[in-house]
């Protein structure tokens, strides 16, 4: 029996006239190690329940169209959603026009919600460690003809600082960008670092001029009941991060 999916809505300051949700594993179809509510049709997932999924999430959300889904590459390119292709190779997207669905999928990396302050055009990033270190939030807030300072962002549920465990390249990727960045670096003792996720996206979007900055405090590593993680569990569902301007 299918269960109908639950929603995490954020909390920023977004104009009424923007809708943004992101998925919980919770409700769908699909089976283990994909349960329940799998989003990703590249991870072995069953064909069919992946298209029941995705079905279901249209109606439950009433969405103005599909969503535009990327093929993540954990890079910095960013398409315009209304003018991309299908499955277009980026990592993030954003739109001017109501109805149009950006669309990024996680399962541990960090989803970034980006909107102009006066609900004129939205994004949304997909930013792992790599797409990070590269730039990726930088390039979206490129895209973007918002100024920074007129810019609201919300950080999505990623792996949590006490979770996310990485070797000394990943910290040298950001610190030699920027030494502040050495603060979202904990030191265990089997010489690896613990990073904050959240941490880093914060100094990349202030450095970028965005200052209106949400979200944060999840851990998908640590809540298996409500989220996938691909470090945790290796074989696992994908979580959807969906933004849209609705329309008059």
């Amino acid at each position: 029996m299918t269960e109908n999916p639950e929603f995490i809505v954020p909390d920023w300051p977004a104009p009424d006239s923007i809708s943004a949700r992101v998925t919980t594993r919770k409700g769908g179809c699909s089976q283990a190690p994909f349960a329940t509510f799998n989003l990703g049709d590249h991870v072995g997932d069953d064909p069919a329940a992946v298209a029941s999924n995705r079905r279901l999430l249209r109606e439950t959300l009433s969405l103005p169209g599909k969503p535009r889904w990327l093929e993540q590459v954990h890079g910095m390119r960013v398409v315009d959603a209304a003018a991309a292709g299908q499955t277009e190779k980026a990592d993030a997207s954003y739109v001017r026009q109501p109805g149009i669905v950006c669309a990024v999928m996680t399962a541990d990396c960090l989803p970034v919600f980006f909107c102009a302050a006066d609900g004129s055009e939205v994004a949304v990033a997909h930013a792992g460690w790599r797409g990070l270190a590269a730039g990726v939030l930088e390039a979206t807030v490129e895209a973007m003809t918002t100024p920074a300072g007129e810019m609201l962002a919300w950080l999505g549920p990623a792996i949590g600082p006490e979770a996310f465990e990485v070797g000394e390249e990943v910290r040298m990727a950001f610190v030699r960008k920027n030494p502040a960045a050495e603060a979202a670096f904990s030191k265990k003792q089997n010489g690896k670092w613990l990073a904050d996720i959240y941490a880093l996206a914060r100094i990349r979007l202030g450095e970028a001029g965005v200052t209106h900055i949400s979200g944060g405090g999840f851990c998908t590593f640590k809540n298996a009941e409500q989220f996938f993680s691909y470090r945790r569990d290796g074989a696992t569902g994908r979580m959807a991060s969906l933004i849209w301007i609705n329309s008059p």
